[in-house]
């Protein structure tokens, strides 16, 4: 009798998690609500917090970038390192806002975007447009779509064509090359 009540109770518990993950995280069913998202995107900015424009080019010397970022930022943001899965605290962030470039504070996702891939890695079905430039890279043989910020240069992940619909993307990036403003704080 004990097997079966405990058998119940982790059958409703994964039941309960299931569908408290679907309630949290409702995601656009269609195109037409993806485009809300990316053309709305300045409703999760918090009150008073300016950011710059992509087409606001900033570059850098190394030395400058070294100086600006810390050693994990600048492996992965300038040496195109790849940070540990599970390691960011942004993989649980759930407010609302915004996810900015760690190098430059260019707005690249908002909160609204952000869905658990389960990767270990904060992983985003679209992105703010303008955001990114991509190019093949081929450094595992196969070729993946790696994603630059476009106003700095820096490198934030890859994206993979295994994401939920429907986009079906999922922007995989690593945690240490975004910074996340919450829409409750002021500049």
């Amino acid at each position: 009798m004990r097997r079966r009540g405990l058998l119940q109770g982790l059958l409703a518990g994964g039941i309960w998690s299931a569908l408290k993950g679907q309630v949290s995280a409702a995601q656009p069913s269609v195109m037409k609500e993806v485009e809300a998202l990316q053309n709305n995107w300045k409703t999760l900015l918090a009150e008073g917090v300016k950011v710059p424009l992509p087409n606001e080019r900033l570059k850098l010397s190394k030395e400058e970038w070294r100086k600006r970022l810390d050693p994990n930022q600048f492996n992965v943001l300038r040496e195109e390192g790849t940070e540990r899965p599970g390691t960011s605290p942004l993989n649980n962030e759930k407010r609302p806002g915004i996810f900015t470039c760690a190098g430059c504070g260019l707005p690249l996702f908002t909160s609204e975007m952000k869905y658990e891939s389960g990767t270990g890695w904060p992983s985003f079905f679209t992105t703010i447009p303008g955001a990114f430039e991509t190019s093949t890279d081929f450094k595992l043989v196969l070729p993946r779509t790696e994603y630059h910020c476009a106003r700095c240069g820096g490198h934030h992940g890859h994206v993979f064509n295994d994401g939920p619909q429907p986009t079906g993307k999922r922007w995989c990036n690593n945690g240490v090359a975004l910074k996340f403003i919450p829409k409750s704080s002021k500049a």
